[in-house]
Parts: C-alpha cells; structure tokens; sequence
C-alpha cells in the first residue's frame, strides 16, 4: 500500500464535473498500470477512485487534504499521475455554461444521496463488473454490514445469496423475491440498469419484513387458537354459558343445552338478571366477583356452577359459567375411592409377595409382618437416608441392619457396630469420633473412632436409647454437620457413612420425658423399621424351630428327626418374652440334652411346659411325631389329625366380618387390625362383607 497526500486548490472542490474528470483519470491509471486507486478525506474510510457516486458525495472542498494510495503492481507513477491531476486546476472552456451545468449536475447529485440515505428500504446498485457502487443506510442496518466494507467489492463475494450477477447476466428482474437472512426475513426486488440497450449493472430494493411475518404467524395462530378452543367448549363433558355485560347469553356449548333439555335457540338471547336475578351469573355480572360452589337444580339435573367475571381494562365485560352434573361427580368419586383402595390394597399384597431378596435370607419369617419389615428394608438399602430398627430384644435387629448393608451401593464398605448400652459413658465419644495422643490419661497413641472405621460404609449404632443426654448433642452434631471433631484435637474431619440406628426402647415416651434430644429423634426417624415380636407373628415359629434344629444339630453332628407335634403346640402358645433369641436358645439347649431322635413335649424345660398348660388341651389331639422335610418346612408340624386348613382368604374374609361386626365402621375395624380404612373397605367389597353387615346392622 503506497499513499500520497494532496490539497485540493480548486475553487468548487471536486464537485461533479471535477469528479468525473477524477473516475476517467482514474480508470485510464488503473488498466494502464494494473493497479486499484483509492481516495480518502476527513479520516473517513477510503473509497474507490471510480466511484463517481462517492466521490460527489464525500463534498470536498477547497483547501482540504485528500489522501491518494493504490493496491497492485506499479502503485508510485499512478498515485503520482492522479495526484498531478489533483493538484491542477482542471481546465475548462466556456466558464458560465459550465458553472450552470456544474450547479445543476451538482444538485442533482446531492438530492439522489439525500434520497438513497432517507428511503427505509434498503438500496444496493452495482456495475456491469458485479462490483458495488450503492449501499445505503437502510441496507447496511439491514444486513448487518457497513457500505465501507462492501463498496468497491464484488456482490457476490460479499453479500450470502446474491443474484445480483444473475440478474445483469439475465437482463431479467427478480420481483418478490423472499430470503432469510440470519434473524430477519426479507424480500427483494432486483432490477437490470440498462442504458442504450446496454446493461450498466443492477439495482435490488429490499425491505425487513420480519415483524409483518410474525404479525401473519401470530394472526394465523389465533385463528388455530380460536379453532381449537372452539373444538374445546363444544367437546367438554362440562355446561359452558357465557354472558354479556348486559346480562344476555350469547354462547352455550352441547353439554348445556343437555342439562337443560333446551336447544340453542331457545337459550341464547334470554337475560339472566330477568331469568335468574339470584343466580351465580347475576351476582357474578353485578359484583365483578367469581360465585363457585353454588348448587342449582336445572330441568331435571341437579349440577354445581362456578361463574366468573370476564374482565377488560378493569370493567366487568361478561359472565363465564361452568356446571357440573353432581351425580356423575359422585359417581366419579365412588369410583375413584375404590380403585383407590384396591390399588393400596393390591400394594399391599404386592410388598407381601415380593421376596426380600438374598440380603435378608439369615432373617426367617413368612409372615404377613415380616415381609412388611423387610419389604422397607430392602427399600431402605437403596439411598444413604438414616434408618432406624425399632423391635424388643431379641427380635434380630442387627440382622435386618446386616441385610440393608448386604443389598445397598455401600456393600463392599465395611459395616460396623457399636452397642452403645455396652461402652461407659465416658468413653462412647472416643469409641465413636476417635481421640488425638494425649487427649487424656492413657490415650498414647492416635486412635480413629468408628465413623472414621465405617468410611464408605455402614455404622450401626446398636441400643441408641442408652446413649446419655450430652452423648445425643454430640452425635446430633455429627448427623447435621456429617462431620466430627476427635477427642483432643481441634481439625474436624468429614464423615461419609450410612447410619442405621436400633432400639428396644419407646423413644416417644423417653422424648416426653425428657430423657432423649427431640431433635435427635427426629433426625434419627427419617426410615423406621419396626420388627414385631415373636408372640405377634406365631406362623413364623415352625419355620424358626426348622431352621435352629437342622443349624444346631449340624454343629453338635447329631442327627434329629422332628418335633412331635405336642411340642410345636406347646412352643406356639408361649408367649416368649425373649423372642427368637430365647427361642434358639430353647431349641440349642433340647438338642443338646436329648437323648431321642425326635424332640418330644418332656424334652422341653419345665417352665414352658408349665407357661402352656392351660391352652394345651385346645390345640392337642393325638399325638404324633412329625418328620423333617426341607422342601415343605410348614408340614413338618401338621398332620392328617388336624381339622382341615382353610385357604387364606377364607381366613381374611371371617376376620374382617368379625373386626367389622364387633367395631361397626371401616375406621375402627382397620385400628384394631392394624390396618387403613381404604384396605378394609376394599376387602369386604371384595368378599362381600358390607352389605352382610348393613343387613344386620339395619
């Protein structure tokens, strides 16, 4: 790029003549040396020498500096030829003629700048070369481009799309045409420029209608709008009326006119105030307020209407008026009450069926309880909420806590226990956080505290009720913060564990007291998992006695037959206050000492034997001695001399007519079996049961 400066001495500047004296020098330069001229004035950004458009309109005048460079091969005779030319005072003959032709040519340019400047749509003219000469503002807004950088470059190169070319070569317009050009939508006209049958180049009118189209698109979706809101009202099951400001209905859908056995025409038109002065419409009109809730007995259906005031700018305009037949509404809910119910109760039965899962498997039980508890367990597993075992001693606690360990994402982490009844009081906080060396008398050396241990696992803290009043704060702070402090030290360390709590205990009654943190409780109580007591699932008892004889006899290597069926009897009627574990404790001790084959009534300690004797008689028959069978463990206990079993449905249904009959009402029946209302009300649909008991009831 080589540059050269010039002042302009001419007494009119470089006006139209001067300018077009320029373009030809220009040209002439440009083919002679093989170069591209530019001028530029003002500091604003160069325009090409051949542009005769743009160099009338930069308007130089006399005394200013006007820059010359050039772009190509021999760039200093051409700067320096036009620059001579620049420099002289551009001879011209017949001096007043030619200042009236100046004035005129002049003018005229300055009104077609004003023109291309003020129109809003965009402008763009190029030569017979595809080089653009024109690029007003409104095009420059439009597409995003500024006239400097396009001016004096081919349309084709510059502008995405561009037929410009097309059209000069075509020497055929281009009306209406439509483009998207990034965000905007516009559409073009493009025109040839021909001059004594020559093309001169082409000129494209275009305009951003983007607004006009989203105006056509949001018009077009009102009116799919209106359609389907119309499809709406006329397909609802629900009565539509609406109102005018002066009371007049002027629309109801089919489902009105049903429920008032009415057709169309003889409804719209009347007047509500005059019709129903006191009706939810008319108060609704006069008050600017919705009426909801209102039961009115129309033809012969008894609906519920709500109305609603249309309401534009802050004036009441209209009325909107919904009904709804109560008898279907009715209908509805009954049905959707027992599908309700059955699905709870479906549910139910679902969570009974459904087998635990390996994890649990060392728990033995069938019963309906059980498979409750451990239903919750194995859910339980699955996400690192605390869990807390509720169940009197003896009732496998700490199996439950191993089985959710053994089926969670935490199974490969180490699972550890803490019986907090066990540890004195004033070494439960170094057992469970840990101590720094030092901390206290005999603290030697670092010790990590059993969170630490339980990383990436679980820790089970076992008898939580022991635990004292000062304990529960710290542990409480642990729980919220999961983090911990070490005795002695000052760092605290974050802990990542799954915490499974157990107790014996009524907590409730313990928080009443004042005995355990409130707080803690319900920190602790996010899963409760209550475990029953062996007197409260007696099914589960043949199983339980199965499964110690054949584990206990395995260890001693004797060989053990059976249990005779006094005995069984005689185990199912004790209450066993010390639950499974007195019961394996039982089962060990009569393995041990028997001298038979098969376990009989006198093989059992005294006191059980004592403890049964007044229920014995109800449940003894001949005596017999039932043999072990793995495959059908409950057999093992029965025989041919018992009455014939009922299915268990059949066993459900007279419990159910019974709790019902003695309690009179779903409510009561499902508390004293422990069950929801939904759940009875579903099974004595199911068997029948309710219209036995409003008979007699009635």
């Amino acid at each position: 790029m080589y540059e050269q400066k010039v002042l302009i001495r001419h007494d009119k500047g470089l006006h139209t003549r001067v300018a077009a004296m320029i373009v030809q020098k220009s040209s002439e330069l440009q083919s002679r040396y093989q170069v591209s001229l530019f001028l530029r004035c003002r500091d604003r950004e160069r325009i090409p020498a051949t542009n005769l458009m743009q160099i009338v309109t930069a308007t130089v005048k006399k005394g200013e500096i006007v820059s010359v460079s050039a772009q190509g091969d021999q760039i200093r005779p051409a700067v320096w030829e036009l620059v001579q030319l620049l420099e002289s005072d551009f001879p011209m003959s017949n001096g007043r003629m030619l200042n009236q032709v100046d004035r005129l040519l002049q003018d005229n340019a300055l009104t077609a700048e004003h023109v291309f400047s003020s129109v809003a749509n965009g402008l763009i003219v190029t030569d017979e070369n595809d080089i653009i000469t024109i690029f007003n503002p409104a095009a420059e807004r439009i597409m995003d481009l500024s006239a400097a950088e396009v001016i004096g470059r081919k349309a084709d190169q510059v502008i995405p799309g561009s037929r410009m070319h097309v059209v000069t070569e075509t020497q055929e317009a281009e009306l209406g045409c439509r483009q998207v050009l990034g965000a905007s939508i516009i559409i073009t006209n493009r025109s040839p420029i021909i001059v004594d049958g020559k093309v001169k180049g082409a000129v494209a009118i275009f305009e951003d209608i983007s607004v006009l189209d989203k105006v056509t698109g949001e018009l077009q979706e009102v009116k799919e709008l209106k359609e389907r809101l119309q499809l709406l009202l006329e397909s609802v099951q629900d009565g539509i009326s609406v109102v005018n400001r002066e009371g007049y209905v002027t629309y109801v859908n089919p489902a009105y006119e049903r429920m008032l056995n009415k057709g169309k025409d003889l409804i719209i038109g009347q007047n509500v105030r005059e019709t129903s002065p006191d009706g939810a419409r008319s108060r609704a009109l006069s008050t600017g307020k919705p009426v909801s809730g209102e039961i009115r007995r129309k033809s012969a259906v008894t609906v519920i209407a709500d109305a609603y005031p249309i309401i534009v700018d802050g004036e009441v305009t209209g009325v909107v008026s919904i009904v709804k037949d109560i008898s279907e509404v009715q209908i509805l809910m009954e049905k959707l009450t027992r599908l309700a119910a059955r699905a709870e109760y479906l549910e139910q039965e679902l969570q009974r069926t459904k087998k635990p899962g390996k994890a649990f498997e060392h728990y033995i039980g069938k019963s309906g309880k059980v498979l409750d508890a451990l239903a919750i367990a194995a859910k339980a597993a699955e996400g690192p909420s605390t869990v807390i075992i509720r169940g009197e001693s003896g009732t496998g606690k700490e199996l439950v806590a191993e089985g959710i360990h053994a089926a969670g994402p935490r199974a490969r982490g180490p699972f550890i226990r803490v019986n907090c009844a066990a540890i004195p009081e004033n070494l439960l906080e170094s057992e469970l956080f840990g101590h720094e060396k030092g901390a206290f008398t005999g603290a030697i050396k670092r010790k990590l505290g059993k969170f630490e241990l339980a990383r990436n696992g679980v820790i089970f803290l076992d008898e939580i009720g022991e635990m004292d009043k000062n304990m529960q704060v710290k542990l409480l702070r642990a729980l919220q913060q999961k983090e911990i402090t070490p005795v002695g030290g000052e760092e605290t360390r974050r802990i990542d564990v799954k915490i499974i709590a157990a107790t014996n205990q009524d907590l409730e009654q313990m928080v009443a007291e004042g005995r355990f943190r409130e707080d803690l409780y319900y920190r602790l109580n996010v899963i409760p998992i209550h475990l029953p007591p062996l007197r409260e699932r007696q099914e589960d008892i043949p199983l339980l006695v199965e499964h110690f004889i054949g584990k206990i006899a395995r260890n001693l290597d004797k060989k053990i037959e059976g249990i005779s069926r006094e005995a069984l009897a005689m185990l199912m009627e004790y209450p066993w206050p010390g639950n499974v574990r007195e019961l394996e404790n039982i089962i060990e001790r009569v393995v041990t000492l028997t001298d038979h084959g098969q376990i009989g009534l006198s093989d059992l300690p005294v006191y059980l034997r004592e403890a049964g004797k007044s229920s014995m008689p109800s449940l003894l028959g001949e005596p017999s001695v039932v043999s072990k069978r793995e495959s059908e463990p409950i057999k093992n206990v029965v025989d041919d001399s018992l009455p014939a079993l009922l299915t268990w449905e059949e066993y459900e249904k007279e419990i159910i007519a019974l709790a019902l009959k003695k309690h009179g009402s779903f409510n009561a029946a499902g508390k004293a079996l422990g069950l929801t209302h939904k759940t009875i009300a579903a099974k004595a649909r199911k068997y029948g049961i309710e219209k036995t008991i409003a008979w007699e009831n009635g």
